[in-house]
């Protein structure tokens, strides 16, 4: 089972390691802080505990911060 990943210049398909494999999973995979990652499933934003499905769109957004 496939999910595809959007990160910057990254779009790949990736296998699902479980079935209860979520956001923050990725997220911690990729050595990336919540704090600044807007994510974003099938279009829709979404929160780290949401579940990645197979087939899923997952499309992860840095946030800029600035002053």
């Amino acid at each position: 089972m496939t999910f595809t990943l959007i990160y910057k210049n990254l779009n790949e398909k990736r296998q699902l390691p479980n079935d209860n494999y979520t956001i923050r999973d990725l997220l911690d995979e990729l050595e990336l802080s919540a704090q600044t990652i807007v994510s974003k499933q099938n279009g829709e934003l979404v929160i780290e505990d949401t579940v990645i499905q197979k087939d899923d769109e997952i499309q992860l957004v840095q946030i800029i911060y600035g002053g």
